[in-house]
């Protein structure tokens, strides 16, 4: 556990250059004291870590040092040949460069661990795409992914989902992939915006550059709009009741959103189990067909016209069983 936690306190200075005991002490998950034995421990080992002094100090290695990846463990070693997914990478033009870094970490792993990416490879497969057809990778992927990379101002031709194309100036600030969608987050006015990259028609760049956020957090934007996004969706609400086995099934019969709003939202089980909720919906019409999965499992209470037609479903469907 304290070799592990060496190496990492050595990987953390040679990328960032000066840390403060704060700093690592937080990054490790120790206490301050912890990171001050720890380096004195280094030191005695024969590692350049010394401490700058003063109001701006902190721990660093000596210029020029540099380590080895001498210190993966093998399930470390195998674990960074499943950090990516080489269709993604590749649509975005990077297979590359990706092969080329995985050759250089295998040259720079011990003889005994360089069998890694061999044996990750045989084991684990990860596929990004749906069970269905999936849509073929945007044609300006690569373009906006240099750009992301480049800090790039482009132009973009966008086409909305009425067929209508815009023009854009943005400033691309990342790239999403979410159930096999490709999402551009971008600038535009200096507000983010969220844009389909298979609806751009067109990008160029401008040859202007623009100052990054420091501050942007790419996952904590996209969940962010993901919940925006699903709460605008699911406008409508239906209340119901719930067998137990309607509660179970659920999830199976309705978006996995709406299916979690709905089991947080239920109320304690009635003398026969069933338990009333409310059920976020896209629409009346789509909750109908819904709905119909559970059977006698579910009965709808409100809105008043949607209790009715299942209400008159259910009486065709008997009629037809009779």
């Amino acid at each position: 556990m304290r070799a592990a936690r060496l190496i990492s306190l050595v990987l953390l200075l040679q990328a960032r250059g000066s840390m403060t005991a704060a700093e690592l002490a937080a990054e490790l998950e120790v206490s301050e004291r912890t990171v001050h034995r720890d380096v004195e421990a280094l030191s005695a080992a024969g590692v350049p870590v010394y401490a700058d002094r003063g109001r701006h100090g902190g721990f660093r290695l000596l210029d020029g040092y540099r380590t080895r990846l001498t210190g993966l463990s093998r399930a470390e070693a195998e674990a960074l040949f499943l950090a990516g997914l080489p269709g993604p990478v590749a649509d975005m033009g990077l297979g590359e460069a990706v092969s080329a870094a995985e050759l250089k970490v295998v040259a720079a792993l011990p003889a005994a661990l360089r069998d890694a990416p061999a044996r990750a490879a045989q084991r684990f497969h990860l596929d990004a795409s749906g069970w269905h057809t999936a849509p073929p990778p945007p044609a300006p992927l690569p373009e906006l992914a240099r750009a992301v990379w480049d800090d790039a101002v482009v132009e973009l031709r966008y086409r909305r989902p009425s067929g209508e194309e815009v023009e854009r100036t943005a400033d691309p600030y990342g790239l999403v992939l979410k159930n096999a969608t490709w999402y551009l987050v971008a600038a535009v006015g200096g507000q983010l915006r969220t844009y389909r990259a298979d609806r751009v028609a067109a990008v160029r760049a401008t040859g202007a550059v623009f100052e990054r956020d420091a501050a942007f957090d790419l996952a904590a934007y996209w969940a962010g709009h993901a919940d925006a996004f699903l709460r605008a969706m699911f406008r409508e609400r239906v209340e119901l009741r719930l067998s137990p086995a309607g509660l179970r099934v659920l999830r199976h019969a309705v978006d996995g959103y709406a299916a979690r709003c709905a089991a947080e939202a239920a109320g304690e089980p009635d003398a026969d189990g069933w338990v009333r909720t409310t059920l976020p919906v896209e629409s009346a019409d789509i909750a109908f067909h819904e709905l119909l999965r559970l059977g006698p499992e579910a009965e709808v209470l409100a809105p008043a016209a949607l209790r009715a037609r299942l209400a008159e479903a259910g009486a065709r469907l008997a009629a037809l069983y009779r």
